[in-house]
């Protein structure tokens, strides 16, 4: 299956998405917290992650599935392809009635991204590459801004990754921004609009699958907080961290982090 024809299952599929969210956002939607500090989930999360199982695995019942909010199959790791994907990323955001949450919705090849969507339907944006394409939003190409040095950087991260015993080579001083979104910030990174975007925190692949082809297809270096390329599809599906930026950049941080 080419990756523009699974590309264009899952623009439909986000889309779809979106119209399910919207009639629960703004609109004081059930939500409560997941156990073991996992993070809250609401109606509209589920809604959304039964939709999507239902459309994409009827549409390629040989693809394995590994979502947010479904339960695990270990028989994904058996199979060649499969969706990875977060029904709604920023679900913080979309509880406080923010417009920032996203859909992420990707398809892996044996631990490559061969496809992915990022939808943000509040703002009716959205984010797509198949590998070997360029990177676009809403149809216009993107690429990464020109920044080479840390200084006058921006990136989106937390407070907390930029506290001094996270970087043996000094912190870098960097302008910061934030989203909740994990897959809006590799997003943001893709389209020049912010320069750099770092987790140190270990990230699950439903948030960062789409993200990661979007950026890279965009001109990024994206890989894990201590050098090394995203592979999916994992037994435990965590990555350990991410770091995205143009690639002068991004060396220059990874050295940051990395030295000692």
């Amino acid at each position: 299956m080419p990756a523009h024809d699974d590309l264009a299952l899952l623009i439909e599929a986000a889309r779809a998405a979106g119209e399910i969210a919207l009639r629960h956002w703004r609109s004081d939607p059930e939500a409560w917290d997941k156990p073991a500090g996992a993070g809250p989930v609401t109606e509209a999360d589920l809604a959304v992650d039964r939709m999507l199982a239902a459309e994409l695995t009827a549409a390629r019942p040989d693809y394995g599935w590994l979502s947010e909010e479904s339960e695990d199959n270990i028989a994904r790791l058996e199979t060649e392809r499969l969706f990875i994907i977060d029904p709604i990323d920023g679900t913080r955001a979309f509880i406080a009635g923010e417009e920032t949450f996203a859909h992420s919705l990707a398809v892996v090849e044996n631990g490559e991204v061969l496809a992915g969507v990022v939808y943000l339907p509040a703002l009716d944006r959205l984010y797509s590459a198949a590998a070997g394409e360029p990177a676009r939003r809403d149809g216009a190409v993107l690429r990464v801004s020109g920044q080479a040095e840390i200084a006058g950087a921006s990136m989106l991260t937390t407070g907390a990754n930029l506290r001094p015993e996270q970087w043996p080579g000094g912190v870098p001083e960097i302008r910061r921004a934030f989203r909740n979104s994990l897959a809006y910030r590799l997003c943001l990174v893709a389209e020049g609009r912010h320069d750099s975007m770092l987790t140190l925190r270990d990230a699950w692949e439903w948030d960062v699958a789409a993200g990661d082809l979007i950026a890279r297809q965009a001109g990024a270096a994206v890989t894990d907080r201590f050098g090394a390329a995203l592979r999916f599809n994992a037994q435990h599906p965590q990555t350990r961290g991410v770091l995205a930026a143009p690639p002068a950049l991004h060396a220059r941080l990874l050295e940051k982090l990395t030295r000692g």
